[in-house]
């Protein structure tokens, strides 16, 4: 039995490195994706959930010299009001702010969606870019594994209850979006659901990996819902690819020192991560063809049990009980 637990919690380590080689090297061989240019979004209104930092950051920064009103969304205020400093020094037109969200609660989840909703604002493009990876175990303040509930199911409740004002704010021709980051991990994710919430051996590796798959489960079933009820809102999943970030500051102390070490020469910068994000959520060339999993500027094939309507359908509505929406609230 300890035999098995080790394995348990050693394999998944093992598959989300081995992985990571091979798309580090796919990447190496690949041109980063160039962002073309974009049209001004003069009265378009974005919400990204990690906004203060790496690939969010870049994200909104770029959002805001087009002329959106930019909401960033996120846990810390100090970092998060530095970061509308530097977008405003940077351009001293930009529409941009900071609003407090701890994905990790739902109640936080809840009052950020109350307080946008009290302001009778559009709104035109969710990015849920926010995202643990390989944290010590813990929970969310509902009693979640934190990668599950912070990278997933906060996204979950947020998006579901963001859902009336994005398809109202959407229209033929200018659909609203719906960008969610999920990452080449989520071929190594594995979802079981009769056992969502509880592991014999806890392994940030695995619990990681299941987070990125149930995102890429629920952005694609969003995407049948809407189709089926007619809305202007499109849903789309990115992976930014591995970009230089503080996303890996939880890595196993070996994996964290090659990290570091080669980030800055092999991995993709912050800016080149935010680019196909960027076009997802914005390129008119995309308008009315929502879905599909992005990389790099163009779609890919996903995992074969991502197809899976059954998995699909059973997350959504598992996820449903847990933060505990009704249908009402549903596409």
């Amino acid at each position: 039995m300890l035999a098995m637990g080790f394995l348990d919690c050693i394999l998944p380590a093992l598959r989300l490195y081995l992985l990571g080689l091979r798309v580090l090297i796919k990447q190496l061989l690949c041109r980063p994706f160039t962002l073309p240019e974009l049209a001004l979004q003069h009265g378009r209104v974005a919400i990204v959930t990690g906004g203060a930092r790496g690939i969010g950051y870049e994200t909104a920064r770029h959002m805001a010299s087009l002329g959106a009103q930019v909401i960033i969304a996120g846990q810390n205020e100090l970092e998060g009001v530095s970061a509308v400093k530097k977008i405003c020094e940077e351009n001293r037109e930009a529409k941009v702010e900071f609003e407090q969200l701890d994905l990790a609660s739902l109640q936080s989840v809840r009052q950020f969606v109350q307080t946008f909703k009290r302001r009778s604002l559009p709104l035109h493009i969710l990015v849920n870019n926010a995202a643990v990876m390989l944290v010590p175990e813990g929970r969310t303040e509902e009693g979640f594994e934190r990668h599950f509930g912070v990278n997933y199911l906060g996204h979950f409740l947020l998006t579901l209850l963001l859902l009336d004002t994005l398809k109202h704010s959407g229209k033929r021709g200018s659909c609203s979006r719906v960008v969610t980051l999920s990452s080449s991990a989520h071929g190594a994710g594995e979802i079981q659901l009769d056992n969502l919430l509880n592991r014999q051996c806890y392994s940030a590796h695995a619990a990681y990996c299941q987070s990125k798959l149930a995102l890429l489960l629920f952005s694609s079933h969003l995407q049948q819902r809407l189709d089926r009820g007619g809305f202007s809102v499109s849903s789309c999943a990115v992976d930014p690819g591995m970009v230089d970030t503080s996303l890996y500051r939880h890595l196993f102390p070996p994996a964290r020192l090659a990290q570091t070490a080669i980030a800055r020469l092999l991995f993709r910068s912050p800016t080149q991560g935010a680019s196909t994000v960027l076009y997802t959520a914005l390129s008119p060339s995309l308008e009315g063809e929502g879905g599909g999993y992005w990389s790099n500027g163009r779609t890919e094939m996903t995992s074969p049990n991502t197809y899976d309507p059954q998995l699909q359908l059973g997350l959504w509505d598992s996820s449903c009980r847990l933060v505990g929406l009704q249908e009402q609230h549903q596409p």
